[in-house]
Parts: structure tokens; C-alpha cells; sequence
């Protein structure tokens, strides 16, 4: 028995428009489980049924065995972190933390000594006396975890919690919230769009697609092996070019593409005689030219990235990004290049109909 399933989830904020369509979805205990999906594919809405600030059409939320579908959401024992934080304005860090508590109706001593492991925890400690208008964004959503875990939740859910704070705090917050999540050993649902986080964080990752899971697996199998053409582009894949497939085996197909025949790994649903669409990463080109498929190509403009800079290539209809060290490559626009790719960093998938 998994700790936490979602059976057949349905949900609809209009009647012939359902958000999740039979959702299912298995956490094990301890997991730091990222829903993943662009704007608008239902992440937000899994994590709020979840929490039963929606009803259900269908299905049955189930924790350690039990149904908690029709529970009310005062009494599911979740943590939830919202990427707006949502502390109370007048209240100070001490009585923020103290808020759960005190509805739980524990005695004085044992709040003050939950809270003051919980600041520890999240290095806060010292700052019980301030307001969230006197803290950092930092120390805001360090507050907003630490009221999460002091009431030491079942399940904590987080949503987006990352996303209002700069690149170099959100780093820093990144491996701080990995390293709770680890030493607190309480299984997190984390709903996201970006993928660096997401590979980042996980124990597993799920990739939804209008309301359905396309994709469940760990960081690394999900990085290395889409099962889909959805898939592999929101997993950092990019279109490489379009061919006819003139040969293939269990692993690998041959496509002929312009005037070459490239390589690559067989995506499902691939069939001798079918277009397909070969994928692969910006960064897996090599200059030399030397791999087996390889690509002649026309310089169309370049990006500058600091350590390295970005290219849009054109190639007959194809148009595609390479990106390469700064100064391994000294291009220019309307230069024409020869460039190698390893067979086995592509995958070709069926073209749409």
C-alpha cells in the first residue's frame, strides 16, 4: 500500500470541461514527489483537491489507507506553503508559528518548544519577535516552512514556493528546502513548471498533460528517456528535424533527413515508412563534426550566455539551437558549419497528424 493515492481523480470547474479527467496518481512514504506541466495543465488544482479546497467529482483521495475525499481540510493534519507565503501581516514570527499550535490547543510550553525547534531548523532563530514586513523574501518563505512543519503535518504541500524569489535565493532556498525535507523525512508533494527545480528536488517526478499524467519516473529516467514527444520538450529536448523512417531495429531508427541519414534511439509508436521527428539537446553537438550523424547547417544568429553562446542554425526547413563553450566555437552570422551528434543523446517520435 502506497502512503498517499489519488484514485481516478475527476474535476471540472465547468460541467463539460473537466481540469483532471481519471487522475491517479502513488506517493511512497518519505518522497519528495514534483507534479511538473506548463501554466493551465491542472498542477495547482491536484494539489488543492488534495488539500479538499475542491470537490471532487469523481474519485478517492486516499493517506495511509484512508479515505480522506469528503474530509474537511481543518481536519487533514497537510502543510501547505503557497509561492505568496501568506503570513499573517500583524502577526510576528513567533505568533505566526504559534497560530496552528494554539488551534490544536497544545499548552504554552510545548508551543514555545515546537516553535523554537522549528526556527532552528530553518535558521530563523532570533527572529521570533519580527514582523514578515521587517524579513527578507528569504526569511519570509523560510517562516511560511517553519509554520508548515511545527505542527509536524502527515503530508506537506507546496505550491510554486520558490517562484517570487531572485534566481540567486531561489538556488540557495533550493538545497535549503531539499535538506528540510530530508531531515524532517515527511513525504512532499511540490507542484512546478520549472525543470531545474523539479530535477533538482525529486525523489520522483510526474509530467501532466491537460489534467492526465504523460510521464512518471525519477529525475534521471525522465531526463534520459522521455516517452514522448510532449515529454521530452518540456525535459529540455529540442525539434532537430523532420524525416521519413527508412530503417529501423528494437533501439534504433535510420531517417532520411534532407540529404543525410541520421540516427537515433526509437520512441514509441515509430514505424518504417512514417515521418517522425528527431529530438535532441542544445548542448549535445560537437564542432568537429566527427560522430555519426552529421549535420551541415547556416548560421542565423548567436546569443552570448557568458560561459557559452547559443546559435540558431538553419538547416533546409529545420531550424534548431546549438549551444557551445564560448570559444570553442567562433562563428559568425551566415558562416556555414559541419556539426556531429551522438546517435544514442536522439530520439525520433512520431510527427502529429
Amino acid at each position: 500500500m502506497e502512503y498517499l493515492e489519488l484514485i481516478n481523480l475527476t474535476f471540472g470547474y465547468e460541467k463539460d470541461k473537466p481540469v483532471l479527467n481519471n487522475f491517479s496518481l502513488s506517493v511512497s512514504k518519505g518522497d519528495f514527489f514534483s507534479i511538473l506541466g506548463p501554466s493551465g495543465c491542472g498542477k495547482t488544482t491536484i494539489i488543492r483537491t488534495i488539500a479538499g479546497f475542491l470537490e471532487l467529482r469523481a474519485g478517492k483521495i486516499k493517506l495511509k489507507g484512508r479515505d480522506y475525499t469528503y474530509m474537511p481540510p481543518h481536519k487533514r493534519n497537510f502543510g501547505l506553503v503557497y509561492q505568496s507565503y501568506a503570513l499573517f501581516p500583524h502577526f510576528t514570527v513567533f505568533q505566526n508559528l504559534a497560530f496552528g499550535l494554539k488551534i490544536r490547543k497544545l499548552s504554552e510550553k510545548e508551543i514555545h518548544q515546537k516553535i523554537i525547534s522549528a526556527l532552528i531548523l530553518v535558521n530563523l532563530k532570533g527572529l521570533e519577535k519580527r514582523y514578515p514586513g521587517q524579513l527578507s523574501g528569504g526569511q519570509k518563505q523560510r517562516v511560511a516552512l517553519a509554520r508548515a512543519l511545527v505542527v509536524e503535518p502527515d503530508l506537506l504541500l507546496l505550491d510554486e514556493p520558490l517562484s517570487n524569489l531572485d534566481a540567486k535565493l531561489r538556488d540557495t532556498m533550493r538545497s535549503e528546502l531539499r535538506r528540510l525535507q530530508k531531515e524532517v523525512g515527511i513525504t512532499t508533494i511540490y507542484v512546478t513548471h520549472d525543470l531545474v527545480e523539479a530535477l533538482a528536488l525529486s525523489d520522483k517526478i510526474v509530467i501532466i498533460n491537460q489534467g492526465k499524467p504523460e510521464q512518471i519516473g525519477t529525475p534521471e529516467v525522465l531526463f534520459y528517456n522521455p516517452k514522448s514527444l510532449f515529454v521530452a520538450n518540456f525535459m529540455g529536448f529540442q525539434e532537430l528535424a523532420r524525416g521519413r523512417v527508412i530503417k529501423m531495429n528494437e533501439r534504433m531508427v535510420e531517417m532520411q533527413v534532407e540529404d543525410e541519414v541520421l540516427k537515433a534511439r526509437r520512441g514509441a509508436g515509430v514505424n518504417v515508412g512514417s515521418i517522425a521527428i528527431l529530438v535532441n539537446r542544445v548542448g549535445s553537438f560537437e564542432y568537429s563534426g566527427k560522430q555519426e550523424n552529421k549535420l551541415k547547417g547556416r548560421i542565423i544568429s548567436k546569443i552570448f550566455q557568458g560561459d557559452t553562446a547559443l546559435y540558431f542554425v538553419s538547416m533546409g526547413e529545420s531550424l534548431f539551437r546549438v549551444e557551445m563553450p564560448l570559444g570553442s566555437a567562433l562563428w559568425k552570422e551566415e558562416d556555414t558549419i559541419v556539426l556531429g551528434t551522438d546517435p544514442n543523446l536522439c530520439i525520433a517520435f512520431p510527427a502529429e497528424e
